[in-house]
């Protein structure tokens, strides 16, 4: 059985727009063998649109490029680069083109979307177009939404103003081993099928092989890794996507001489305790029961 795939942007073909001006670049689903994870590329023209909807599933994005009016019951916001948000199951809402370039976002679906029932998607009544306000990150009614900059990725150049974009204190940047992940989408922002984060490596940045008991998701967004997916390498760069299913022994290193960054999630959201188990560990626990036999 498949636990992982990579994607490479070079040979991952676009799909058509539809009549109405959207597309999506599906790059992991449940022909690939997931099971709570369906993750993919979404583009929408300034003139086009989406009609309202609602899943049976949870939706977290983040906007790449461009900009784009999401319409929820609450309200319309303008979303652009850098914006991120998380829609609840069942929360209907639409999409709508807008400034002059093709707004580009990725999704994260959990758990995945079924074909044979309708990719658990159904229409509903059109939301009211109103007039659309950007986001307020601090507001408390708009908690669901945040904003990231890749300045918060860099540890030296936290300060009040930039810490200012973030909704509270769950988004602080850890920082470890030349690692550095900056939480988006998690509990504090009402998710509870998934997480969506970003993390960024430094030039000695390294993650040992290690396995988890839920799925993981990577857009490489800047510079290059060296990845090892069950004992298969591959070099990944800007605009590959690679996912890990439960059991599939991962691990990264910084291929570069500059910064390497990408887009993560993961679907459930990791357990409380056991998130990782590393290979070092158990290996060393081997050892040192052949030493006392």
């Amino acid at each position: 059985m498949t636990r992982h795939l990579v994607r490479r942007a070079a040979d991952t073909p676009e799909p058509p727009y539809d009549p109405r001006g959207h597309r999506r670049r599906a790059l992991v689903g449940e022909d690939d063998g997931s099971v709570h994870t369906g993750f993919g590329l979404c583009e929408l023209r300034p003139d086009g649109t989406v009609p309202a909807h609602v899943h049976s599933y949870e939706e977290s994005f983040h906007l790449l490029d461009g900009t784009v009016i999401l319409d929820v019951p609450d309200g319309s916001y303008l979303l652009e680069e850098g914006d991120y948000g998380l829609l609840p199951t069942g929360v209907p809402h639409a999409w709508r083109g807008a400034g002059d370039t093709v707004a580009r976002w990725a999704d994260m679906l959990a758990p995945v979307p079924r074909a044979r029932y309708g990719y658990d998607t159904e229409a509903v009544p059109a939301l009211p177009a109103r007039d659309p306000v950007r986001l307020d990150v601090r507001d408390p009614r708009t908690r669901s939404f945040g904003h990231f900059e890749p300045a918060q990725m860099d540890p030296g150049k936290q300060s009040q103003d930039l810490l200012a974009v973030s909704a509270s204190m769950r988004t602080a940047l850890l920082v470890y081993s030349g690692i550095t992940v900056k939480m988006m989408v998690d509990q504090d922002l009402g998710a509870v099928a998934s997480t969506m984060f970003m993390v960024q490596y430094a030039p000695d940045g390294v993650a040992g092989s290690h396995d988890h008991p839920f799925e993981e998701t990577y857009l490489f967004l800047e510079g290059e890794a060296d990845a090892v997916f069950d004992g298969v390498r591959h070099r990944l760069g800007p605009g590959d996507c690679a996912w890990a299913g439960a059991g599939c022994v991962h691990g990264f290193a910084n291929a570069g001489a500059g910064p390497l960054r990408w887009l993560e999630t993961q679907a459930p959201q990791p357990p409380v305790r056991h998130s990782y188990r590393f290979t070092r560990d158990w290996e060393y626990l081997r050892e040192a029961l052949r030493e006392t036999r």
